[in-house]
């Protein structure tokens, strides 16, 4: 037993030998009316790189698939899925339960902007009110149908990551870095826990990885030497991809045209994500 404990293991992420109940004890049902297949959750150690863009373009990816793919928008306090995607209509709700909204290319989305008056409101709300949120997206959204869902995480190791870790039942994680030596610290942080919660992760992906010239091709590294293929190394994890600094990806991202975006950087992550939806 840790110092300090309240005798709530629902709510620490120590793994001591008092816990006094085993982790699927936290599991949430979905609603009943609800059909989910594979869920994959997208995390970082930090804000601001990129983890939502990489959530929407693995989502995009299996769309055009032919698969169903749907977004559970974690992120509440900073989300910014529906202005990638165009979406500026608010989620309507069925005698059933709340229903997502479908993007132009079929891709399911639920997410706290999709409920509030005005989008750029923000979200003031005290940690438990927003891991309750979290769990509603998962209990009270019928999900329809949907062959792999992702889950934008928000960013580090606290309150929300915790509850979508013990709440819902996670195939797999994509853990999204930069090449700052700095982040890839705080990546092993976001690494360790998913370990701790006994959570599958599936490879690290590192956007923000160079910037590619126009001239020449050539790939400069604008935030210096990456340290992602140490971190990998370290704890024995496969890189899924290196994203550069595109312009015209992020221009799409500003204009809600993600699904018209092109890019191979996240072909392995693609793979690897669908090889999770096999076993």
């Amino acid at each position: 037993m840790s110092e300090g404990c309240n005798n709530d293991c629902g709510s620490c992420s120590e793994n001591c030998a008092s816990r006094k109940a085993n982790p699927a004890d936290f599991l949430v049902a979905p609603h009943e009316l609800s059909n989910i297949g594979k869920v994959i959750g997208v995390v970082s150690g930090k804000g601001g790189v990129g983890k939502s863009m990489v959530t929407s373009l693995l989502a995009v990816a299996m769309s055009r698939l032919g698969k169903h793919a749907a977004i559970l928008d974690a992120d509440i306090t900073g989300p910014s899925i529906p202005k990638a995607f165009g979406i500026h209509e608010h989620a309507v709700a069925s005698e059933q339960g709340l229903l997502p909204i479908r993007t132009k290319t079929g891709i399911d989305i639920m997410s706290v902007n999709l409920l509030l008056d005005d989008e750029c409101s923000p979200v003031v709300w005290r940690g438990p009110i927003i891991a309750n949120t979290v769990k509603q997206f998962w209990s009270d959204v019928i999900w329809k149908d949907v062959d792999y869902m992702f889950v934008d995480m928000p960013p580090g190791t606290g309150d929300v990551p915790l509850t979508v870790f013990q709440s819902i039942p996670l195939d797999g994680i994509v853990v999204v870095t930069s090449p700052q030596e700095l982040v890839s610290m705080i990546v092993a942080k976001a690494v360790s826990m998913a370990q701790m919660m006994d959570v599958p992760i599936l490879g690290i992906v590192e956007n923000m990885s160079y910037v590619k010239c126009p001239d020449c091709g050539k790939k400069i590294p604008v935030f210096g030497e990456s340290h992602v293929e140490e971190v990998c190394a370290r704890f024995g994890l496969p890189l899924l991809g290196r994203l550069p600094m595109d312009p015209a990806l992020a221009k799409n991202c500003d204009a809600g045209l993600i699904e018209l975006a092109e890019t191979n950087e996240l072909e392995a992550a693609v793979n690897v994500v669908e090889q999770a939806g096999k076993k």
